[in-house]
């Protein structure tokens, strides 16, 4: 890519994005059909998914629910009173002809979603959130097409930014702070595996210094991190040299083949006159009221980045180590209960370390609701090790026998008799008795071989069962080498 590095100085990306949000929803957006993965094709419809004749849908009000705490979040304008569109297209898989959706008048707009990008924050602005059904889906045999309607229906919400994006990084960062903020805030699963996340990028390039945007193309349905960073930098690649050549970058949609590592036409890019949006008769206005309103500002959870910053004020955190301990929520939660059970601020950077080690070490990619060890079982630990009754290595030791066991540190620890020896005089005996186990080496180090310290302090260790304590023993052992 070193020819691109070089083409884009004189180039600047511009992109936006378009994000589809499933929300967490048992039933679909305006019928009672259930929204679960993995049913067997068609057997999740109903006549208003069918579009039947008389077939009337009624809008699901948790959905408005989830899409609120999202518009609350992101600081959003939230309209009192909005409505539903049809907009109308040729969509095979959905049988009425049209979707319904949102168009003038969005449930949000504005706010705008925060991020780190090298430690840096950025706030990506948004031009609306709106509320929309899902279409089926498309399956493509050989010469044959079949459709399963099972995802049509389901509630989304669609996040769409401002072009406010001016990277694949980038893009791809925003792309990880939303489903964070979905995950965080309950609004829907987000396993873009399984369709529940799934983003079109509008791309396009410009002279660096213009104003005016260049001519844009959209990438349609990219469903994971790695495919957005790869996508947007391949479409950048192509129209800096298509531009680079003389040609016209063209005004369509494209589809990012992933195998192929190239994107491919599909259509022409619609204008908004082509889909002849128009208020949905069978939908009255949609009204946000006072209640429910309420409920979901006094139920907002504390947010992903400011989290972040109060570990590091608060905590003492680096940044690697906050952003890791806030990508979920859950653990986050688990960080601050067991700072809280420990009672002293002081602990919450060793106890954070432990868990980014050996806590999650032992999960194993699972999530921490599976930790053998509870937040105020693991603040007991370390309160051990912080008070020097037990070492570093021994709390590795006594953690493991939690796991399995479910028993206390501080009852494994009077148990198996793993106090730390720190009595200087009876630490001072097992270093002499130590060093006159091994002349030769002494001998050596007081040649200058200073590396057989590590030597000492190691057979140390290996004779109290890791029980001496490090920081005193190599002291002492300082003390007693230098004397002559």
């Amino acid at each position: 890519m070193s020819d691109l590095a070089t083409l884009l100085e004189s180039w600047e990306p511009v992109i936006g994005l378009e994000v589809h949000v499933q929300l967490a929803c048992e039933s679909k957006a305006f019928s009672p059909s259930a929204t679960s993965f993995g049913a067997p094709p068609n057997s999740l419809t109903d006549p208003t998914v069918l579009g039947l004749p008389g077939a009337l849908p009624t809008f699901n009000a948790h959905a408005l629910e989830l899409a609120l705490r999202l518009g609350v979040a992101t600081g959003a304008k939230i309209r009192a009173r909005c409505r539903f569109a049809r907009k109308h297209y040729f969509y095979p898989d959905l049988p009425k002809g049209y979707q319904i959706s949102q168009y003038d008048e969005p449930l949000c707009e504005e706010g705008g979603i925060e991020l780190w990008l090298g430690g840096v924050r950025k706030k990506v602005r948004l031009q609306r959130i709106h509320l929309e059904e899902d279409a089926g889906k498309n399956l493509h045999h050989g010469t044959a097409s079949l459709v399963d309607l099972n995802r049509a229906g389901v509630p989304l919400c669609e996040v769409v930014t401002l072009p406010d994006l001016h990277s694949a990084e980038e893009a791809a960062e925003y792309m990880r702070a939303l489903h964070r903020l979905v995950r965080w805030l309950g609004v829907g699963e987000g396993d873009m595996e399984k369709g529940q996340l799934r983003c079109d990028a509008n791309v396009s390039v410009r002279r660096r210094g213009e104003d005016r945007l260049g001519v844009r193309t959209e990438l349609k349905n990219i469903n994971s991190f790695r495919f957005v960073h790869r996508a947007i930098e391949h479409e950048i690649a192509r129209q800096v040299r298509i531009l680079e050549d003389g040609g016209q970058v063209e005004r369509e949609t494209r589809l990012w083949d992933a195998d192929a590592g190239v994107s491919q036409p599909m259509r022409s890019k619609e204008e908004i006159a082509d889909y002849r949006y128009f208020p949905d008769p069978d939908l009255p206005p949609l009204a946000v009221d006072g209640p429910t309103m309420r409920k979901v500002i006094t139920t907002m959870p504390e947010l992903p980045v400011p989290r972040l910053e109060r570990f590091m004020r608060e905590y003492g955190l680096p940044f690697d180590d906050a952003a890791l301990l806030t990508d979920d929520r859950e653990r986050a939660d688990y960080l601050d209960e067991a700072v809280r059970a420990a009672g002293d601020g002081a602990l919450a950077r060793p106890i954070a370390s432990f868990m980014l080690t050996e806590l999650l070490r032992v999960l194993d990619g699972q999530p921490i609701a599976k930790a053998p060890v509870a937040p105020a079982a693991l603040a007991e630990l370390i309160a051990l090790v912080a008070g020097e009754v037990i070492s570093g290595k021994i709390a590795k030791d006594v953690f493991a026998k939690m796991c399995a066991s479910g028993e206390g540190a501080q009852h494994i620890v009077d148990r198996d008799d793993l106090r730390q020896i720190s009595d200087e005089a009876t630490l001072r005996g097992l270093c002499e008795e130590l060093l006159a186990a091994h002349p030769r080496q002494v001998e050596q180090y007081r040649a200058g071989k200073d590396s057989l310290l590590g030597f000492f302090v190691g057979q140390l260790m290996k004779a109290t069962g890791g029980k001496a304590n490090p920081a005193l023993s190599t002291k002492l052992l300082e003390q007693l080498l230098a004397a002559t």
